[in-house]
């Protein structure tokens, strides 16, 4: 990724949300890094969408950036507002759903 491409930067450093916008009725994801060690992803999920349940064979880590989520690890929700973060054990089932529309990293290292 190019200094163009990578949204807008502050003193502060790269402003997360500007990386990626909402669509309606949609997930929107852009892959920020892709490497053999792991990623990152980040989501915008318009109000009512969501990831259906699933497993990865990784542990993961969410951070909201924007919004409210329910995440559901092995059956448990957990409410997750901009600023919350929660890591999704490797082979726990787990789905997302936008409770508002939300935006989160998905940082996934594999080990």
């Amino acid at each position: 990724m190019t200094t163009e491409e990578n949204g807008e930067f502050t003193k502060e450093g790269l402003l997360t949300e500007a990386l990626i916008d909402y669509q309606d009725s949609s997930v929107v994801s852009r892959t920020v890094i892709n490497r053999p060690v792991g990623t990152v992803t980040l989501f915008a999920f318009d109000r009512g969408q969501g990831l259906s349940e699933h497993t990865a064979p990784f542990d993961a880590l969410v951070h909201v950036l924007d919004g409210t989520a329910e995440i559901r690890i092995a059956g448990k929700p957990f409410l997750l507002k901009k600023g919350g973060m929660i890591v999704m054990p490797a082979g726990k089932p787990h789905a997302l759903n936008a409770v508002e529309r939300f935006k989160m990293m998905l940082v996934m290292i594999r080990g």
